[in-house]
């Protein structure tokens, strides 16, 4: 049985799962949004953002942890400021020595719905379904918790491949 930790991140709001996973098994263990504040200059945000991460790990004890891969936006600044956060995101657990993952979103998507189309709403509804018992409030955090499910499997395929087991 292995703890992962899924991060969807943002400058303003950061999505975090964390589930347990036993073979095929997953369960939901804690989920939620760390959020920002828009009025603080970009390095006291991305301190908030490591503090938070840092408590988590201390708090959850993740033995994995898995971040999304940042896509570009329209706009050169928000693609930016995302990518800062997306460096705090895989840099927080490498400090607690956690090993990280990265997930491009249609991979995660493909993982958790079967397309990499899929829409928001699709994956929040499958990891529900998924993980049953979790009230997820926002889809920043059902994101992390597909990040999550989405690194579970990747994960389990590595382990099998590894100790020679052919996948039915």
């Amino acid at each position: 049985m292995i703890r992962l930790l899924g991060i969807d991140p943002g400058l303003r709001f950061t999505g975090w799962g964390l589930i347990e996973a036993d073979g095929n098994r997953l369960r939901h263990l804690a989920d939620g949004v760390i959020a920002t504040d828009g009025e603080q200059d970009v390095p006291l945000r991305l301190k908030a953002l490591h503090d938070a991460l840092t408590a988590l790990f201390a708090a959850w004890s993740p033995a994995e942890a898995a971040v999304e891969e940042t896509y570009v936006n329209r706009s050169g600044s928000s693609t930016l400021k995302l990518g800062y956060a997306r460096g705090v995101a895989l840099l927080a657990p490498a400090l607690s020595g956690i090993a990280v993952s990265e997930y491009g979103a249609m991979e995660v998507k493909r993982a958790v719905v079967g397309t990499g189309a899929a829409t928001k709403d699709q994956v929040g509804m499958m990891v529900r379904r998924l993980l049953p018992g979790a009230t997820i409030r926002r889809a920043d955090a059902a994101d992390a918790l597909a990040v999550a499910i989405c690194h579970a499997h990747h994960r389990q395929s590595r382990l099998r491949v590894a100790s020679g087991t052919r996948m039915a």
